[in-house]
C-alpha cells in the first residue's frame, strides 16, 4: 500500500507582541498574541528533508515584530490582514496563509472625569479576537470574535418542561441565574470592512440581547443572541457561539431557620454545562 503525506502545515505560535502608540497628549497600549500557519509545497521537507521551501517559524516570528511598528495601528483584523499579505507575496510555495490573533484588552485609567495620559487597566478575562486565511488566489476570509465574556443576568432566566427520568432531581424554575463565560466568532462576507465599528456593533448586540431576552434555556438565548447579530449586521455571514453554563445553585438556609428568597447561592466552577451553536442565514 503507497504511503504519501496528506494535510499538512507548519507556522510560528503564541507571537507576544506589544504595541505603544504615542499620540501627541496620550499614550495607547496594545497586546497581542499572533500565530501564523502556513500551508503549502512542503512534502519534500518531511518526506527527504530538504528544506529549501521552508520559511523558517523563527523569521515568521520576526516579521510580526518587523510589520508591527508600521501597520499595527488599528483593529487587529487590519493588520491580520498585512501579516496574510506578506507571506503570501513573498513565498510562491505558500498556498494559504492564516494569521490568528488574540487581544488582551486595556484601556486607560480615568480620575475625576480625565483619562490618565499613560496609565491602564486591563479587561479582565475578555479578549478580542480575529482570523484571516489568505489564499495564492486572492480568496480572502476574515474572522472575528471574543472569548472570555463573563455575562450574568439575576432575572428573566428559566428551565423547565425538559425530559425526567429516575436520576433527575434538577426541579424546574422559571427564576434563576443566567451565568455564562461567552466566546463568539463570526464570518465576515468582505475583507474591506470598517473592522472597529462591525465588531463594536457586534459586541454591543450580544450584550444587549442577552440581559433583554426571555431565557428559557441557555440554547435559547444563545440562538436569540445569533439571530440578532445576523438581522443587525448584514456584513456578517454566520455566527458561532460557545455560551457553558456556569452554574449558580440556591443554598438551602432551612436547616438555619431562614426562607432562601433566591438571594443565596453556591457559585460552582465544574461540572457545567457546555452550549454550542452556528446561526446562519437561510
Amino acid at each position: 500500500m503507497p504511503i504519501k503525506l496528506a494535510a499538512n502545515a507548519y507556522g510560528k505560535n503564541a507571537v507576544n507582541l506589544s504595541r505603544v502608540l504615542r499620540h501627541a497628549g496620550h499614550h495607547e497600549f496594545r497586546q497581542v498574541s499572533v500565530s501564523v500557519q502556513l500551508t503549502g509545497d512542503f512534502e519534500a521537507a518531511h518526506t527527504v528533508g530538504d528544506n529549501a521551501l521552508i520559511l523558517p517559524t523563527d523569521t515568521q516570528k520576526n516579521t510580526v515584530y518587523a510589520l508591527a511598528r508600521e501597520y499595527f495601528t488599528g483593529p487587529i483584523e487590519e493588520f491580520g490582514l498585512v501579516l496574510a499579505r506578506h507571506f503570501v507575496a513573498r513565498n510562491p510555495q505558500v498556498s494559504k496563509a492564516r494569521i490568528e490573533i488574540v487581544e488582551h484588552l486595556y484601556q486607560r485609567m480615568s480620575f475625576d472625569g480625565q483619562a490618565h495620559p499613560h496609565a491602564f487597566v486591563g479587561g479582565g478575562s475578555e479578549k478580542r479576537r480575529a482570523a484571516v486565511e489568505l489564499r495564492a488566489d486572492g480568496t480572502t476570509t476574515v474572522w472575528a470574535g471574543l472569548k472570555g465574556l463573563l455575562l450574568l443576568k439575576t432575572a428573566d432566566s428559566g428551565f423547565v418542561g425538559y425530559p425526567k427520568d429516575e436520576y433527575t432531581v434538577l426541579p424546574e424554575t422559571t427564576d434563576r441565574i443566567l451565568a455564562t463565560e461567552c466566546e463568539a466568532e463570526w464570518e465576515y462576507t468582505a475583507a474591506d470592512l470598517d473592522f472597529e465599528t462591525q465588531y463594536q456593533q457586534i459586541r454591543t448586540n450580544l450584550l444587549r440581547t442577552f440581559a433583554g431576552h426571555q431565557s428559557l434555556s441557555v440554547q435559547h438565548t444563545l440562538y436569540a443572541i445569533g439571530e440578532e447579530i445576523l438581522k443587525s449586521n448584514d456584513a456578517v455571514k454566520e455566527v458561532s457561539l460557545v455560551m457553558p453554563n456556569k452554574h449558580h445553585i440556591p443554598f438551602n438556609l432551612e436547616p438555619f431557620g431562614q426562607t432562601n428568597t433566591n438571594e443565596v447561592f453556591v457559585a460552582t466552577d465544574a461540572p457545567f454545562g457546555y452550549i454550542t451553536g452556528t446561526v446562519v442565514r437561510g
